[in-house]
């Protein structure tokens, strides 16, 4: 069966960083990697503005490629994995979407985001 195209990018992100990867690659840590993150965001903004589905569409590859990057060094270090960041949204996304997932009610948009900030703050406040 063949790995979907997410996995396979991890797999790759894996190889540039084993022995016999690229060197390059294997020297970055999370403080020397961080400019190439924002260029890569800034460039997607800039692809939105444009509005050429193509271009964003590049750009978003590029910014999920770092994202794993990221991960990778998050894992190397022993702090969290790719699991673990995935887990993570998954379960705040749908915790502060209860007119979605659960019985709560939400009928225009601001009343989604005024949920969506009490949900939040509840969460910093360890009452959620």
């Amino acid at each position: 069966m063949r790995a979907k195209p997410f996995d396979e990018l991890v797999e790759i992100m894996d190889r540039l960083r084993e022995p016999g990867g690229c060197p390059w690659d294997q020297k970055q840590d999370l403080e020397t990697f961080t400019p190439n993150i924002q260029e890569e965001l800034d460039e997607l903004i800039e692809a939105i503005g444009e509005g050429d589905p193509e271009h964003i569409c590049e750009e978003l590859g590029d910014v999920i490629f770092n994202l794993v990057f990221v991960a990778r060094l998050a894992k190397e270090k022993g702090w969290f994995t790719m699991d673990d960041a995935l887990s993570g949204i998954r379960d705040k996304i749908i915790r502060r979407h209860p007119h979605v997932f659960a019985d709560g009610h939400c009928d225009t948009p601001e009343e989604v985001l005024a949920q969506w900030n009490r949900i939040k703050e509840d969460e910093r406040n360890g009452t959620a």
